[in-house]
């Protein structure tokens, strides 16, 4: 199976690098000072920033106080890196988009997006797309739309590269098509689902057109 793109734009967790025993530790921190069920709170907590998530759980709490508590759960994730790594065959993904247009669309702030590809030393890309660039958190499409608009394609020309339900949703508000990365991503129906990222390769046609393959 294959399909044709112009740019890719790439979800940082879950998607480039696993991080998901740093971002459960976080969070279940987090959860045990709110008295809330820790599990509950992780199964809505990927793919978007923090604040959105603890506005979902705390209605009743002040935006102040949950603005408060996403840097400070930023501060915890950006000095633990113990089990950071790379998702298969991100190294050898990441390696083949040099020189090929594609960005970085992530949830996470400047500092901790150069942390976690550090740790798992993957190439950080030129067109980066980060926390402090949006108004809005996925699945708000306003970061996947800022990217296509960076890398100077249209929305129907990018595909979106995505783990996590909101995430998903944001590439689809995007107008754009959705590669889903791994199982969180297969029960959130992504136009096309992957294993990891040994499954993708990455072809420049003459055209400057991009063909992905997707391999069983």
């Amino acid at each position: 199976m294959s399909l044709t793109a112009r740019a890719l734009l790439l979800d940082m967790d879950g998607t480039l690098v696993n991080s998901d025993a740093v971002v459960e530790r976080c969070w279940r921190r987090w959860a045990a000072e709110h008295g809330l069920d820790a599990e509950d709170v992780i199964g809505i907590a990927h793919g978007r920033q923090a604040h959105a998530t603890m506005a979902d759980l705390l209605p009743d709490r002040p935006v102040e106080q949950n603005l408060a508590d996403n840097q400070r759960l930023l501060e915890w994730e950006t000095t633990d890196l113990d089990g950071v790594v790379p998702v298969p065959g991100a190294p050898a993904f990441m390696a083949s988009l040099a020189g090929l247009p594609h960005a970085l669309v992530t949830s996470a702030d400047k500092a901790l997006a150069r942390a976690r590809m550090g740790a798992a030393e993957l190439p950080m890309p030129q067109v980066r797309v980060t926390a402090e660039c949006v108004g809005v958190s996925k699945p708000d499409p306003e970061g996947f739309l800022k990217g296509a608009a960076e890398l100077g394609f249209a929305p129907a020309d990018c595909v979106v590269f995505e783990d996590s339900e909101a995430g998903i949703a944001a590439g689809r508000a995007a107008g754009m098509r959705v590669i889903g990365v791994g199982p969180r991503a297969a029960a959130h129906a992504p136009d096309v689902h992957v294993r990891d990222l040994e499954q993708v390769r990455v072809e420049p046609l003459s055209d400057g057109t991009l063909r992905l393959r997707f391999t069983d």
